[in-house]
């Protein structure tokens, strides 16, 4: 069973940028699917991003598409998130989930999940 831990949050101006990282314990990282999903106050969880297992196939939302890059590295078993030009509604608590299986968009199709990072974009 893996373990995940986010980090890199805080808080940045309008415009800035974050690095989200991700480090996975107790498995094998590379049989992982990986996703990063946020949840702003008030609102559902959504999809941001994921990646596939070798880190050759990606996919966005289509709010962040162009200002954030999912990426992985299986030898540090890690999973990061870069965020360019970032928006006040990015505001929310970034997770970090895990699957065995090719997974999508929806939070349910995860096994296993970090405790988030914060990250504010004030205006």
């Amino acid at each position: 069973q893996v373990q995940l831990v986010e980090s890199g949050g805080g808080l940045v101006q309008a415009g800035g940028s974050l690095r989200l990282s991700c480090a996975a314990s107790g498995g094998t990282f590379s049989r992982y699917f990986m996703g990063w999903f946020r949840q702003a106050p008030g609102k559902e969880r959504e999809f941001v991003a994921r990646i596939s297992w070798s880190g050759g196939i990606t996919d966005y939302a289509d709010s962040v598409k162009g200002r954030f890059t999912i990426s992985r590295d299986n030898a540090k078993n890690t999973v990061n998130l870069q965020m360019n030009s970032l928006k006040p509604e990015d505001t929310a608590v970034y997770y970090c989930a895990a699957d065995l299986t090719r997974s999508g968009v929806n939070a349910n199709e995860y096994r296993y999940w970090g405790q988030g990072t914060q990250v504010t974009v004030s205006s």
